[in-house]
């Protein structure tokens, strides 16, 4: 889709950067032998983005929406998606603060055994959850978006995303 509000595109952009991170993680790590990254600096440097990945960009994005759109949502009534979304992002933070760890000790080269066994299949419930999410964003949050932000708001907003 192309969007035209600055918001939307902003995030719409952050989607299509965090499905292509995402998808090579899926693949690397599904890929991996069950010692991981041990000795592997390709996968050591994937599990370190994943790692920024969890501990910045789905927090900033997360709390941005929720903060800034979906009150916004909620007095448009459209308060159904936004109470969705909000539930949604809880879950993958739960997730997120398990894999945490486990992606950066991998990144270490540190993750035993076990660890990595559970960060494999952490990845994988997490990319599919991350995936349907933003699936679910694109299609529902950022049209709306489009409709409900004037242009001075679109701008503001932007710029306060932008700033965080």
């Amino acid at each position: 889709m192309n969007f035209q509000g600055q918001v939307a595109h902003a995030l719409d952009e952050e989607h299509r950067t965090n499905l292509d991170l995402l998808g090579k993680v899926e693949q690397a790590f599904a890929r991996a032998p069950r010692t991981g990254a041990s000795g592997n600096p390709d996968l050591a440097r994937l599990a370190g983005q994943f790692a920024r990945h969890l501990e910045q960009d789905v927090g900033r994005h997360f709390d941005f929406e929720e903060n800034e759109l979906f009150s916004r949502l909620a007095d448009a009534g459209e308060g159904d998606i936004a109470e969705l979304l909000a539930e949604e992002h809880q879950a993958i933070r739960e997730a997120a603060e398990t894999l945490l760890p486990l992606a950066n000790a991998a990144a270490a080269g540190t993750l035993n055994d076990a660890g990595w066994t559970q960060l494999k299949v952490g990845v994988a419930e997490m990319v599919e959850r991350q995936v349907a999410h933003i699936q679910k964003e694109t299609m529902a949050l950022l049209p709306v978006l489009e409709d409900l932000l004037d242009e001075e708001t679109d701008r503001e907003l932007a710029f306060a995303y932008a700033a965080a």
